[in-house]
């Protein structure tokens, strides 16, 4: 009779992370070096305020889907649809706004329940209608990748010159999308790891069934990292609307925010089972990749070069991920 309620709080005690997520700051940290070498070689100076405020406001919008992304991740799910959603969002935020300053809090409220009840769609369809994430989150992003294109071509809308501070602005040498990207990590990293909902989190991606027999409901915790997930895609949006000055349908799909924000939590730690891995880790691999951004602007590399690295950094993430699995059942 007991041995059930002693299995469960170990589950629950061992949802959150044991691990750290030092080894991929590191690894961060020698990326950035590496870089600074290299650019110092090719006649330029890395380490500038400006190519740094530059770095950081690179990391914003993936930072930022990458944040949803994991927690989705780590309830033992995915979510391929945020691409899509960032550019919901972006279009209604502009189109909302239509450069109207009175207008710029409910632009940014639609363009959240927008992200929200896209989120809320894909948890429905994997919940209820048992359809595998992969499966329902691709077919949700098909659905409004096609109400997009036969709605739009080319920008529409626009948000005012003073929303526009969010994009470029700079506080104290710190860009201000930069302070969003760290609000938005803070809440998610007290949820994930001070509250009954972040314990929940970990026990449904380390074992749905177990999870469920200690109390926990499995479909509302997937439910809820959906939604979630669909708000920081939206808020991704939103920065981006205020960097482009108006919403695009290509936004979000060229950003490549859905392949990237998985290899993103892979390559931070993360197990794309579920249950295991650090909010912060995945934060680390954006920077990364931002990086690696910068290093190739400064050289101007082709673009084909630029995405060949990044399907390099993908398929490496899900090599990293097999060999730690591999390990670990040794």
């Amino acid at each position: 009779m007991n041995a059930l309620p002693v299995q469960v709080t170990r589950l629950l005690r061992s949802g959150r992370p044991a691990g750290s997520s030092l080894p991929i700051w590191l690894t961060f940290a020698g990326t950035f070096a590496v870089a600074a070498v290299v650019v110092g070689i090719g006649g330029g100076r890395f380490v500038t305020v400006a190519n740094l405020q530059n770095i950081a406001q690179r990391s914003v919008a993936l930072g930022l889907v990458t944040v949803g992304q994991a927690l989705v991740v780590l309830a033992g799910s995915l979510d391929l649809s945020v691409a899509y959603v960032v550019s919901v969002a972006a279009l209604t935020a502009s189109l909302v706004m239509a450069g109207d300053p009175a207008r710029m809090a409910l632009g940014v409220g639609a363009a959240l329940l927008a992200g929200a009840l896209a989120g809320l769609v894909n948890g429905l369809v994997i919940t209820g209608l048992r359809v595998n994430a992969f499966i329902a989150t691709l077919g949700v992003a098909y659905i409004l990748r096609g109400a997009i294109n036969a709605a739009f071509d080319n920008f529409a809308g626009a948000v005012p010159d003073q929303f526009q501070v969010l994009g470029y602005d700079v506080v104290a040498g710190v860009p201000v999308s930069l302070l969003l990207l760290g609000g938005v990590v803070a809440g998610a990293w007290y949820l994930m790891h001070r509250t009954r909902f972040g314990y929940h989190v970990y026990a449904v991606g380390g074992d749905a069934e177990a999870a469920r027999l200690s109390g926990v409901r499995p479909h509302r915790v997937l439910v809820g990292v959906h939604v979630l997930s669909g708000l920081c895609a939206a808020t991704s949006g939103v920065f981006l609307a205020s960097r482009l000055g108006a919403g695009a349908p290509w936004v979000g799909p060229d950003g490549g925010y859905d392949l990237e924000s998985i290899a993103a939590v892979v390559l931070g730690g993360t197990a794309l089972a579920g249950g295991k891995g650090r909010l912060l880790g995945p934060l680390a691999a954006v920077a990364i990749l931002a990086v690696l951004d910068s290093v190739f602007n400064f050289f101007q590399a082709d673009p084909f070069l630029r995405t060949l690295v990044r399907g390099l950094v993908i398929v490496g993430a899900v090599a990293l991920y097999g060999l730690r699995g591999a390990g670990e059942r040794s």
